[in-house]
């Protein structure tokens, strides 16, 4: 090949190298990072934070609880005519309702480029994320057990696509970041089965259902792999920041490789967690549950009550008595009828019944509200638990349960490897949730109730 040719394709590569859009050189990382925590870090709060605005927005952290929050708290609080379209594990949030008062999304902080910044309250609830890890492996195995009920993943894959197809219900597979963990898992599932049927044996190894590797994912793969680190390490603080990979923001994919690449441009990321920590009106943990929702029904219950109450009351109860399009859970014996209500309703183990998300709208009391709040999570605690058991027997003998969790942690492989994913960031993300927590408790007080 002629030399001048040879230097001409040469230039041509260096030149798309240079190009593309994930460049992996430090000082490049260290320009993108700091440029857009500049940019986070700059943008105006007004001082009245603690005050509820015209638009909720509850950044729902996975596994943290959130939809008990959403069942017992918020749709007791806000008609759903309220609500805004396309909110709450429906796919996407969309924008044009510009009137609606409650948004309630997986989706991270990013949302917040599609709302008005003056006019919108943000609350979250944060959990320790070691604890998080771990549900967010096991209800990844729990739904992806429902499919188990079909002979392949051929099959599995094919009847899921159809209702899908059928049913104006949303699944699981469409949700962040279900839509990813879940089908990645239900197709390990499935692999692991057919290994066992080709060797004609059910033994089980292993006692420590985090480490079965005959029937699942051993907690320890699933943490080192891509997919995972990808969306579960540090996963609230990027959610948190808005740079997770379901983030509106299009350099927020850039950030978030860089600082995967270079940890300890992390920091950059941690600051602006903990700023719009610090901004929201309202942070929960999910250790502490019983204050937290103390709070949340002192600190916003009584803010939504008293706003709602100025409202036209009798307009938006004419408008909620439409009827609502039903996402509820049949306790059906079919395993087809079961994998079509269970997967593919959107709504999967956390779902309340009809009775748990009765409204109690109207001039109700903060009392009245935790009151409402107690009997709803009871039911829903219990409907949970059953779905979980009925899952989980499909991959039987692994049966996830809280006690010695954190024994198992510290004595096999897997310990390690959370212990990094949780990096000092998260933890220190964690300890500033406390602080805002406490403060948050002594501003309770001074709300009107």
């Amino acid at each position: 090949m002629d030399l001048t040719l040879k230097f001409s394709i040469l230039l041509l590569l260096l030149g798309f190298a240079n190009a593309s859009p994930f460049r992996n050189d430090f000082g490049h990382c260290e320009r993108v990072v700091k440029k857009w925590a500049s940019s986070s870090l700059e943008q105006e709060v007004r001082e009245d934070k603690h005050t509820l605005r015209d638009l909720l927005f509850f950044l729902h952290v996975p596994r943290t609880g959130g939809r008990t929050y959403f069942h017992c708290f918020l749709r007791k609080l806000y008609y759903s005519s309220l609500e805004c379209p396309r909110s709450y594990d429906k796919l996407r949030f969309d924008p044009r309702k510009r009137h609606c008062r409650l948004l309630v999304t997986h989706d991270d902080y990013s949302m917040m480029s599609k709302l008005r910044r003056e006019r919108t309250s943000v609350v979250t609830i944060l959990r320790d994320p070691v604890d998080r890890v771990f549900s967010t492996y096991e209800f990844s195995v729990e739904v992806a057990a429902r499919f188990l009920i079909h002979p392949n993943l051929t099959s599995a894959t094919q009847m899921a696509r159809h209702i899908r197809s059928k049913t104006k219900g949303v699944s699981t597979l469409d949700i962040w970041p279900w839509k990813y963990l879940v089908p990645w898992m239900r197709e390990d599932l499935f692999a692991r089965r057919d290994g066992q049927e080709q060797r004609g044996s059910d033994d089980v190894q292993s006692n420590d259902p985090y480490n079965m590797e005959e029937v699942v994912m051993p907690l320890h793969e699933y943490i080192n792999d891509p997919i995972a680190q990808e969306i579960v390490h540090n996963g609230e603080t990027f959610q948190v920041a808005g740079l997770t990979n379901n983030s509106y923001l299009s350099e927020s994919h850039e950030v978030r490789h860089c600082v995967q690449r270079y940890k300890h441009l992390g920091e950059h990321v941690l600051e602006v967690a903990k700023k719009r920590l610090d901004d929201m009106l309202y942070v929960g943990l999910t250790e502490e549950h019983r204050e937290s929702a103390t709070m949340f029904a002192n600190v916003v219950g009584a803010q939504v009550i008293s706003q709602l109450g100025r409202s036209n009351s009798s307009e938006e109860s004419a408008t909620d008595s439409k009827p609502e399009q039903s996402y509820s859970v049949s306790d059906s014996k079919s395993d087809n009828n079961e994998l079509r209500n269970r997967t593919l309703d959107g709504k999967e183990s956390e779902i309340a019944s009809p009775e748990t998300v009765e409204a109690v709208k109207g001039n109700m009391t903060v009392g009245e509200l935790m009151e409402a709040y107690e009997d709803c999570i009871s039911s829903l605690r219990k409907t949970q638990a059953n779905r979980r058991t009925s899952s989980l027997k499909r991959i039987s003998p692994a049966n996830f349960t809280k006690q010695g969790i954190w024994e198992r942690m510290q004595n096999s492989t897997y310990g390690t490897s959370i212990k990094v994913l949780s990096l000092g960031g998260t933890l220190v993300l964690l300890l500033l949730a406390f602080y805002v927590f406490v403060n948050a408790r002594r501003r309770t007080s001074k709300v009107k109730i």
